[in-house]
């Protein structure tokens, strides 16, 4: 099954580890330095360029999204 996070972006759902929202998740320092660590290494993709409400984790990429996190698990179902 394909989950697509907006604009032109469709991922497999077996390549997801984890759903986040950016508001709780970012919190946390270890996940702010993860996520510097991911961007830094060319590894993160800003689905569009709105304001991001959640990041998906996939096994080789970290994806941006503007749609709410319940919204993307919605879409898995």
């Amino acid at each position: 099954m394909y989950l697509h996070l907006g604009s032109d972006t469709v991922i497999n759902t077996k390549d997801i580890l984890g759903i986040f929202d950016m508001d709780t998740s970012t919190v946390n320092k270890a996940t702010r330095d993860y996520l510097s660590y991911a961007e830094k290494n060319k590894k993160v993709i800003y689905v569009n360029y709105e304001l991001p409400k959640s990041f998906v984790v996939c096994r080789d990429k970290i994806y941006v999204c503007p749609l709410n996190t319940i919204t993307l698990q919605k879409r898995c179902k």
